[in-house]
C-alpha cells in the first residue's frame, strides 16, 4: 500500500493573526502511475478503488508536534482511512503560546460545559475537508458523512467531548488515548468531579498503566488518583451511560503517556512527569493502530464489513494477552 500526504492551510474564525492558522497534513491511500504530474511535482493520485474514504481528524496533545502521530496516520491510511493531522500555534491559555489541539476554555466552564464542542479547530477542519472533496487528488473521494474525531492527551479530551451529532452532524465516532474528563478545580468545579460526555456516538477510550503524566497531574483535580488509569476508568464508567455495546475501554499494560507518540520528543511538553514504559513501544503502537483501525471500520456504516470489523475488534481485544491489562465494553 502506498501512502501519500498533501498539505493545506486553514483559518480559524474568531482568532487574531498570527494565531489563527492551521497547517494540515492529510494522509491518503495513493496509486503510483508514473504520470507527468507525479514525476514533476510529486502529486500522486488517490487509490480510488478504496473510496469513499472515511476521515479521521487527529488532535495532538499540547506541545506535541503532529509529526509524532504520523505512525498512526500512515497505519490508518493503509487501511483506506484518510487521516488529518494539524499544527496550530496559539495562545492556548492567557499569556501562554503553545502548540495546541484547540481547547475552547469557555466551553469548559461550569455554566457552558456540554452545550457545545470544546474542540475549537473542528469547523475550520471540516470546511477544509469540503474543499479537498471538491478539488484536487481527493475530489469526490471523501466520505464526509463519516468523520471520526480522535486524539492524545488534551487532544483526546476535546475529541471525545466534541463528538456529538448535535455539534457536528458528520461526526460518527471518537477515540482517545491518555485522556479523561476530570474537571479542573481552577475553573470552578469541586474536587474529583468527572464531567459527562455527549454519549451519542461510538467511543474508544484507551489508557496506559504507566501513565505518569496523568498520575502526576492529579493536584489540578483536587484528588490523588489510586492508579494512573483511574480517571480514564472513571470517565468510561461515569461519563457515558452505555447500553449500546459501542463504547470500549482498553487499558494497556506497561504503556505510559507517551507510548502513543513516535518518535519521542523530550524537548517540550511534560514528558518529565511520565513513568517508564515496561512494554515495547513498537508492540504497543501496533496494537493501538489495529484497535483504532478496527474501531473506525466498525462504525462507518452498517455493512457486512462493518459488522465483521466489530466482531474482529472484540475477539482481538477480549482475548487474554500480555499487552492488555483490561478490556471492557458497554
Amino acid at each position: 500500500m502506498t501512502v501519500r500526504a498533501l498539505f493545506r492551510a486553514a483559518t480559524v474564525e474568531g482568532h487574531a493573526a498570527p494565531h489563527n492558522t492551521l497547517h494540515l497534513k492529510v494522509f491518503y491511500p495513493a496509486q503510483l502511475s508514473g504520470g507527468e504530474q507525479e514525476q514533476n511535482m510529486g502529486i500522486v493520485a488517490a487509490n480510488a478503488e478504496q473510496a469513499p474514504f472515511p476521515v479521521v481528524i487527529l488532535f495532538n496533545g499540547i506541545n506535541c508536534g503532529p509529526e509524532l502521530y504520523q505512525w498512526l496516520a500512515i497505519a490508518l491510511a493503509e487501511r483506506g482511512i484518510v487521516t488529518v493531522t494539524f499544527s496550530w500555534v496559539a495562545e492556548n491559555l492567557p499569556g501562554m503560546v503553545a502548540l495546541t489541539p484547540g481547547v475552547d476554555l469557555a466551553m469548559l466552564m461550569p455554566d457552558r460545559y456540554g452545550q457545545g464542542p470544546t474542540a475549537s479547530a473542528v469547523p475550520a477542519l471540516l470546511h477544509e475537508l469540503e474543499t479537498l472533496n471538491a478539488e484536487g487528488v481527493l475530489a469526490g473521494l471523501l466520505d464526509l458523512n463519516h468523520v471520526i474525531l480522535g486524539g492524545h492527551s488534551a487532544g483526546g479530551r476535546v475529541a471525545i467531548e466534541s463528538a456529538s451529532p448535535d455539534f457536528f452532524p458528520s461526526v460518527c465516532a471518537a477515540f482517545a488515548y491518555g485522556a479523561h474528563t476530570a474537571a479542573v478545580m481552577q475553573l470552578g468545579y469541586p474536587a474529583g468531579k468527572i464531567l459527562p460526555l455527549p454519549d451519542r456516538l461510538p467511543l474508544l477510550l484507551m489508557g496506559g498503566t504507566q501513565d505518569g503524566v496523568i498520575a502526576n497531574s492529579s493536584d489540578r483535580y483536587g484528588i490523588t488518583w489510586e492508579r494512573a488509569t483511574t480517571p480514564v476508568e472513571r470517565t468510561f464508567r461515569e461519563s457515558i451511560q452505555g447500553g449500546r455495546d459501542d463504547s470500549y475501554l482498553i487499558l494497556l499494560e506497561g504503556a505510559n503517556h507517551f507510548s502513543f507518540v513516535d518518535p519521542f520528543d523530550a524537548t517540550t511538553g511534560r514528558a518529565f512527569l511520565d513513568f517508564s514504559a515496561t512494554q515495547s513501544g513498537a508492540a504497543l503502537r501496533e496494537l493501538m493502530a489495529e484497535a483504532i483501525g478496527l474501531f473506525v471500520e466498525a462504525y462507518v456504516g452498517n455493512s457486512h464489513a462493518a459488522i465483521e470489523a466489530r466482531e474482529a475488534m472484540v475477539q482481538r481485544l477480549a482475548a487474554p494477552q500480555p499487552l492488555i491489562a483490561h478490556f471492557e465494553r458497554k
